[in-house]
């Protein structure tokens, strides 16, 4: 791995720039039921977003299970903010949002929201048909729909349902990323780079439909084939971003997989674009290599 930066050195830089843009995006994260660390997930994203002075965020936090006491109450105002990030999932037992939310964040996305699904936010709601369809892709069995896949040609291969095997990944590895295309949250970026300790999924699946390919990774420990990493979609007048990157376990205390320097410069060019913002934040000198990753120094976790 590459040596580690300051990175409150770099951004430090970037401040009085910040101070003289434009308005700062309004993030909601949305978090309090998963399979993953959903409160070390959450504090890790704002611990990011917050110093680059780029963002406002907000956090809104579901009762943790379908019993618990709260549900009337809960109610995300969605629409108060450029981008939500959904980090949440119902995997294990967990709770499904009541239908009032479900609609209300449909109607986010498609009048023209940001939607930014966090790693095993996409294992969320295989019951929720707008919900598969708003992101394109998610853990699913196989028979659920089609999965992508990208051939050593960087052409896509629509694999049917059925065909295959269920969503699963193999350990976890530094895994070469390789972009497709020009997107505005890529430009700039070298073409491949190394992401640290990541999760290749395989054979993610859903209606894929409205799907862009932003970049793919070959699964060298298991299927020895190329899957997606990231994926845009679009619904209605809104913009979605899927990433795979960003894992964070249980018993994970500064996971290096959002200490990476390239899962940060994303994180925060991919809520630019999502809020249909100019993509500006720029590329920093630390941004991994093609020979190796790049983890940054430990995040300042603020307090539960």
């Amino acid at each position: 791995m590459r040596p580690l930066l300051t990175f409150f050195t770099f951004l430090a830089a970037l401040s009085p720039l910040a101070a003289a843009g434009p308005a700062r995006i309004k993030v909601l994260i949305v978090d309090g039921c998963s399979n993953h660390d959903w409160q070390l997930t959450t504090r890790c994203i704002r611990a990011i977003l917050e110093p680059t002075g780029l963002f406002d965020v907000a956090v809104s936090t579901a009762p943790p299970t379908a019993a618990s006491p709260g549900w009337d109450e809960w109610r995300p105002r969605f629409r108060d903010y450029d981008v939500v990030i959904q980090h949440y999932n119902d995997l294990n037992g967990g709770a499904p949002w009541p239908a009032g939310i479900r609609t209300d964040f449909e109607d986010y996305v498609r009048d023209g929201g940001g939607l930014y699904v966090w790693h095993a936010g996409n294992n969320a709601f295989a019951d929720w048909p707008a919900y598969n369809r708003i992101i394109g892709l998610g853990w699913r069995k196989k028979e659920f729909g089609p999965a992508l896949q990208v051939g050593d040609d960087e052409k896509i291969i629509r694999i049917p349902a059925g065909e295959g095997n269920n969503t699963s990944h193999g350990p976890r590895f530094d895994a070469l990323i390789i972009r497709l295309g020009d997107h505005p949250i890529h430009q700039g970026l070298p073409r491949q780079w190394k992401a640290a300790d990541i999760e290749v999924y395989n054979y993610a699946r859903g209606p894929a439909e409205n799907v862009e390919v932003l970049s793919y990774a070959n699964d060298t420990v298991r299927t020895k084939l190329n899957w997606p990493i990231e994926w845009t979609v679009s619904y209605g007048s809104g913009r979605v971003y899927t990433s795979t990157l960003g894992h964070v376990w249980k018993g994970d205390t500064q996971p290096v997989t959002v200490r990476d320097a390239g899962v940060q410069t994303i994180l925060v060019r991919a809520l630019q674009w999502l809020a249909q913002r100019p993509v500006t934040f720029p590329v920093p000198p630390d941004f991994p290599t093609e020979n190796a990753p790049s983890v940054r120094a430990e995040l300042p976790l603020a307090a539960n």
